[in-house]
């Protein structure tokens, strides 16, 4: 989906987590909403947004429910790779982090999906090789997806761009112990080598590299 293909409204589904463009999502789906959003979804070929949960649940509360819901203010393109029926009423879905992306307003629907309205699609990270200054980390990150890898539950990315500073900051961002929020704010930064830097200092402080 180009800059020029950005949908006007765009179904969100709120998770207390960050996806990063080019990370991978797993997802068990069992609420009637995001059924339905998952079958719009496949039916019209169409991503949804991932935003994350500043306050309230990611499943519905009871009518009546004094916590009101709210989000960060970027979130990131869903796209589908696989939907399994794990149980009637169940689906496992892998989902591709695409484009990040901001909107206008938001409103919440009569069936509990939330919708983002005036959607804009934002720049993909400008292609910045790491150089010299961050070869620890990308060794470092090479040696772990080793690692991850040996796993049977490891839902490693298809393409592995270990020469692009934007998705280097992006796959450390997704192991690294951090807060939610930090996460946030490394995903919305829009300098790749400022990102990676940061994700750098982190893995030097903690004697990781």
């Amino acid at each position: 989906m180009t800059l020029a293909q950005a949908p006007d409204t765009l179904a969100l589904f709120p998770l207390r987590t960050v996806l990063f463009p080019g990370g991978r999502l797993p997802l068990k789906v069992f609420e009637a909403r995001y059924l339905d959003l998952v079958s719009s979804c496949m039916r019209e070929q169409q991503p949804f947004g991932v935003v994350c949960l500043l306050q309230g649940g990611e499943v519905r509360k009871p009518s009546g429910s004094t916590v009101a819901t709210r989000f960060e203010p970027m979130g990131v393109l869903a796209h589908l790779v696989e939907v399994d029926a794990m149980s009637p009423g169940v689906l496992k879905l892998r989902c591709a982090g695409g484009a990040r992306f901001q909107w206008t307003t938001l409103q919440e629907n009569r069936d509990g999906l939330w919708q983002a309205n005036g959607v804009t699609l934002l720049p993909d990270d400008p292609i910045e090789p790491p150089g010299e200054r961050f070869a620890d980390a990308v060794q470092a990150l090479q040696r772990a997806y080793v690692a991850l890898a040996q796993r049977p539950e490891a839902d490693l990315p298809d393409e592995q761009h270990f020469d692009d500073a934007g998705w280097v900051a992006n796959r450390w961002c997704e192991l690294l112990p951090v807060p939610l929020a930090a996460r946030q704010q490394l995903m919305a930064l829009m300098d790749p080598l400022q990102r990676l830097g940061l994700v750098d200092e982190f893995l030097r402080s903690k004697q990781l590299i």
